[in-house]
């Protein structure tokens, strides 16, 4: 039996719940309503599609290229698995454009996470 065309289905952060486009984030930045954790700022803003999308923006921050790939590999896994289900659940159609700050990129993933984790459950309850 072969696994040939079954892709990656099921890992990954599906292409319509990215928000890539350079025109939504900069909208983003601008009219999205900011929240700030110690190493993170998200913006959020009620989604013109009727599902949660989510976007990641890492900065340089001095810091190489190989660093800025884990911390923006990293959001989006805590994006997909925590962010995106949780806004789904509790039915909240919203845009979350997550930016790392500097000290993100000495930050855990556990401890990313659990910032994230925080902040979507202030957006489920009051979207309730």
């Amino acid at each position: 039996m072969s696994d040939e065309g079954e892709g990656r289905q099921g890992f990954g952060l599906p292409r319509e719940s990215r928000i890539a486009r350079s025109a939504e984030i900069r909208l983003l930045f601008q009219r999205g309503k900011r929240r700030k954790t110690r190493h993170l700022d998200a913006f959020v803003s009620p989604s013109p599609a009727a599902f949660p999308r989510l976007g990641v923006v890492v900065p340089k921050h001095k810091h190489t290229i190989v660093e800025r790939n884990r911390v923006r590999r990293r959001l989006r896994e805590i994006g997909r698995t925590v962010v995106l289900p949780a806004l789904r659940n509790s039915g909240a159609a919203l845009d979350v454009l997550v930016r790392a700050r500097p000290d993100a990129y000495a930050a855990p993933f556990d401890q990313l996470r659990d910032e994230l984790a925080t902040l979507v459950e202030e957006l489920c309850s009051r979207a309730r």
